[in-house]
């Protein structure tokens, strides 16, 4: 079985995130309390629906500025969302190694556009994916399976002959289910081990 496709997840294995940060973030700029906040953001479900590609960020920052009686821009509401993550230092040469091993490489994330504009604008590990499926213009978030039809429709392969890590393991047990070969991420040089493995690196 000759892996041809790798997809990786974003949070938590290209990038580490802190929904903490965001909310502290958020407070900061609306001067609501960190609780209000997380309410607000996740309690509400308004996180999620963003991912889901149901609220804009602009809708959001008006939702966010009329809760809290401030009049806000909205790009500094997409800064406080997006400013939550650092760059996971040692995913950078895995996947230099497999675009060199000629392995297309795409992205597969749970995520909102203000998460994704900021870590364009901050660090350059998108760069190396060939294609993104993301679940904000998807529609639909892992687990569910069409996100992951629509990965598949970027492979350009069969699912066997494709490699997914997440480091939530109901995402990669979904995957699994499709056929796809599976790694729940926990750290880089257990992947990469697994990736050896595989005959995917050397």
């Amino acid at each position: 079985m000759v892996i041809r496709t790798c997809f990786f997840d974003m949070g938590n294995v290209l990038v580490h995130f802190s929904h903490d940060r965001m909310c502290r973030n958020i407070a900061e700029l609306s001067g609501l309390s960190e609780a209000a906040v997380r309410q607000f953001l996740m309690t509400e479900q308004r996180q999620w629906m963003m991912e889901r590609g149901e609220l804009s960020e602009a809708d959001f920052s008006s939702q966010l500025s009329q809760y809290c009686g401030r009049s806000l821009k909205p790009d500094a509401v997409c800064e406080a969302l997006g400013d939550i993550f650092q760059l996971n230092d040692s995913i950078v040469p895995v996947l230099q190694q497999l675009k060199a091993a000629g392995q297309r490489l795409v992205l597969l994330s749970n995520t909102s556009m203000a998460h994704v504009r900021f870590i364009e604008r901050n660090f350059r590990v998108l760069d190396y994916l060939d294609a993104r499926v993301l679940s904000c213009e998807v529609g639909v978030m892992k687990p569910d399976e069409p996100i992951f039809q629509a990965a598949l429709a970027q492979a350009q392969c069969p699912p066997e002959n494709c490699f997914y890590t997440d480091d939530i393991e109901a995402y990669t047990a979904a995957a699994a289910r499709l056929g796809i070969q599976t790694h729940t991420y926990r750290q880089t040089d257990l992947l990469v081990a697994e990736l050896q493995r595989l005959g995917v690196l050397q």
